[in-house]
This record gives C-alpha cells, structure tokens and sequence, in this order.
C-alpha cells in the first residue's frame, strides 16, 4: 500500500479542527433562543456568547500567530484541540448565563490556536502550484460543519442544549491525539526571536476597546460617555501599537506585510467581506423562529443553502485560482455574494422561504468563490517565517468584520423596536402576530442587508484593485 504523503495528513489535521470549531459554533447558532429561555438570560447575554468567542478570537489570533513564527505551530495546534475541548465540556455544565459567557471565553482561546495554525500548516505542506486547492479544501469542510451544524444543533437540542457542547468531546480527544502523532515542524525558524510584549498589550486593549464599543454602541447609544471612552481609548492604543511596531526590531505585526500591494488588497477584501455577510446567518435564525414561528430543527435546515453553496464552490474556486490567480475569481465572487444580498434586501414577514434559501445559495456561491482565492494569495505572498502572522492578520480581519456585522445589524434593528419587544423575538416567547412589531423588525433585516449588499460592491472594487499580478 502506498504511504499517504504528509500534505494530506496534515490536511486531514487542520480540517478536523476546523470542523471542530465551527461545528460548535453553527450548532450553538440555532440554541441560542432555547438556551435564552431555559437560563432565563436577556438579550444582552445571549447575544454576547457568540460576540465573546468572535472577539477573542480577533483579539487573540494575530499573538498567537506571531508566536507559532517563534516556536511552532504544532504543539500550539494539539493545546488548541485540548483547550476547546476541555472549554465545551464547561460551557455544557453552566447554570447561569454569566457561567456560559466566561466558559465561552475559554473555548475561544482553543479555538484561536486552532484557527491561528491552520492556514500555516497547510501552507508549510502544500507546494504553491496546490495550495489554492488544498486550501479550498479546508474551506469545504468548514462549509461542511456549517451545513451540519444547525440541523444537528435542532436534533440535539430536543435531547438538551447542553449535548450541543458535550458532542465535542469524541470529536476534541480523537483531534488531539491524531494531531500529536501526526503533525510535524516541516521548516527551521528562525533563532533567538523575541516576543513584542508591548506590542501585543497596545493591540490587545486597542482592539477590545474599538471592538467593545461597536458592539455596545447600538445598546447605549453612539453619544453615550461609557462608548465615546471606549473609542477615544481604541484610537490611542492602536496609535500607540502602530508606533511600537515601526520601531521595535521584531514586530508581532510586520507592517511591512501591508506595503505589498497583494497583501493590502487581499487583506482589505476580507475585512469587508466579514462585515457585509457575518451577521447574515444570525439574523435569519430570528427571522425563521421569531417572524415565521418554525421550530428550530426546520430553521437549521433553512440556513444550509448559504453554507451548501459555499461548500461547492470552494474547492472549485481554490483549484481554479492556482491556475489562474486570485484576483478576477476573488472579485467576481464577491458581485455575486451582493448579487444574492439583493434578494435579501426584499424580505417581508410574508416572503417565501423557498425565495430566501435561493438567495441564500446564491450569495454563499459568491462567497465560496471569494476565500479561497483570497486565502491563497495572502498565504502565498508571505515567506515561511511570517505564514503565522499572516494568517492571524487574515482571521482578524475576517472575525473583526463579522463583529461589526452583528454589532451594526443589532445597531439598526434596536433603533426599530423598543427592547422588550426585541427580547420576545429573540426569546421565541411571542411569533408570528403576537404583539410584535413585525413590520418594524424586518425593515431593520432590510436595512442591514442593504448595507452588506453596498459593502460586498465596495470589497469587490478593493479586490480587483490587488493587481494583475501576484509575485
């Protein structure tokens, strides 16, 4: 029998952890009205059990990344199964949402060493002429969780919502174990690297700081004292991290990564694409269970034509930019990501869910076109010793436009309808025409998926803007 070459156990490493970790989060997705109600937590909390994982992650994924430049990424990568894993089993045994927040925080900083050494384990094992493919590949598989994960997430919950957390651990011990044995360190990193301690404090409260006052602004109020100092405090810090950068010897973020023309194109592209689809899944877990009264099994099966489509494409589209680069695929990907978001903008309390899963399959094309390509460009472009970095600036990007997505969207929808209004819906406690104003809440949808449709426009404009060329 011939021996499996390494680049493909190394991809079946990194795709298990990607299914692990987005597994969790699309099954606890289509939960959060159930557990709402069953830990009797408001809005605001329930909320923030996805927001606290999506900002820990941007927070945390470039320091991590930077370190795996220093020492490794695979013992980083077994932690990261461990963490999770150990973080699930806490998050199923909580009692009260405050419990369930900060054990989402530990599964979170697993989940950041995962996500962080992915992208550079496969780029290690891969040579450039298949990257784009094996990329697309891991991209798959996480469409794949996406798929899976709200369906199974409406099956578990029927058992309890606390197997949603307890189901990963199987799937955490067999990644650990299988990540141990088989991963290695292909490359020689560089001796006597330093960490930027300064760097990475400055960047750690500029970004909790900017990040915690967008996702607060649409509760409290843009003028309100408490998000005016959070925001005055982001800019001071990322100023000030921004200098440290420009002058210490060994960077946690290289800047330099941002004067080619490839990199801050790409880069940019992926920011923007986080924001104009991250709150799309979200809202529509709302729209089906609050607006349309299905049960949650049913709403996880409505959301999987975005993530089918995306599953599809993403493999295509990684093969595809190998031969033929990144830039029209990425670009093109992105007008018919907004192509789909038009379809979107329409919604009413009466539009069919046979409409909505079509524009759903169509947007999610358009994004599986896009990551692939993009991925690639921005791994290819970087040289061994920053392939850590670089994916953790891209997770970043990616994860702190999904931030801003949820943050602005609930922005927009809290300025419709008065807040007790906003808990029955998310609660599931009144459907349909029970006393809600359901005319007010879908105009909001229809305001926020305007905006991503002008957004994903605007990203697609940055994307073509990369070049011609990619060395």
């Amino acid at each position: 029998m011939k021996k499996i070459e390494y680049k493909w156990i190394a991809l079946s490493c990194t795709s298990l952890g990607a299914l692990f970790s987005v597994l969790s989060g699309s099954t606890l997705l289509i939960a959060l009205p159930v557990i709402m109600k069953d830990l009797h937590v408001s809005m605001n909390v329930i909320i923030w059990t996805i927001m606290i994982y999506m900002l820990a992650i941007t927070i945390f994924v470039p320091s991590i990344g930077r370190v795996a430049d220093m020492i490794g990424r695979k013992m980083l990568y077994v932690w990261g199964f461990i963490i999770f894993t150990i973080g699930s089993v806490l998050c199923g045994l909580s009692n009260t949402g405050w419990e369930l927040l900060l054990f989402r925080l530990v599964q979170s900083i697993g989940g950041a060493l995962l996500v962080a050494n992915s992208a550079p384990l496969i780029t290690d094992a891969f040579p450039k002429g298949e990257l784009g493919m094996a990329l697309g590949i891991n991209s798959m598989i996480i469409n794949i969780a996406s798929v899976i994960g709200p369906i199974l997430g409406g099956l578990l919950i029927h058992a309890g919502w606390r197997y949603i957390f307890f189901i990963n651990l199987p799937i955490g011990l067999i990644g650990s174990i299988w990540a141990w044995i088989q991963l290695k360190e292909l490359d020689v990193l560089p001796a006597k690297q330093k960490f930027d301690w300064g760097g990475a404090a400055t960047f750690t409260i500029g970004m909790t700081t900017l990040l915690l006052g967008l996702t607060l602004g649409g509760f409290f109020g843009w003028s309100s004292t408490l998000v005016i100092g959070l925001f005055v405090a982001a800019v001071t810090f990322l100023s000030l991290f921004l200098f440290i950068e420009s002058k210490v010897e060994q960077p946690m973020l290289d800047l330099t990564l941002f004067k080619k023309r490839i990199l801050a194109f790409a880069l940019s592209s992926n920011l923007l694409n986080g924001i104009a689809r991250g709150a799309i899944t979200f809202l529509l877990v709302f729209y089906f269970q609050g607006v349309k009264s299905i049960e949650p099994m049913i709403a996880g099966v409505l959301l999987a034509p975005f993530a089918l489509s995306m599953m599809i494409m993403a493999p295509i589209s990684g093969r595809l930019s190998d031969k033929y680069g990144s830039r029209e695929l990425s670009s093109v990907g992105l007008l018919i990501s907004a192509i789909g978001l038009i379809g979107m903008m329409r919604i009413t309390a009466d539009t069919s869910v046979v409409e909505l899963c079509i524009w759903m399959f169509i947007s999610g094309l358009g994004s599986g076109m896009f990551v692939s390509p993009n991925t690639s460009a921005i791994m290819g472009a970087v040289p061994v010793e920053r392939r850590g970095i670089a994916a953790g600036v891209r997770t970043m990007m990616n994860n702190a436009g999904s931030v801003i997505s949820i943050a602005l969207s609930m922005a927009i929808i809290s300025s419709s309808i008065d807040p007790r209004t906003m808990q029955g819906l998310f609660s599931g406690l009144h459907v349909g025409s029970e006393g809600i104003a359901i005319e007010k809440f879908v105009s909001g949808l229809r305001m926020a998926f305007t905006i991503s449709f002008i957004i994903s426009l605007i990203a697609a404009v940055i994307s073509y803007m990369r070049g011609p060329k990619e060395q």
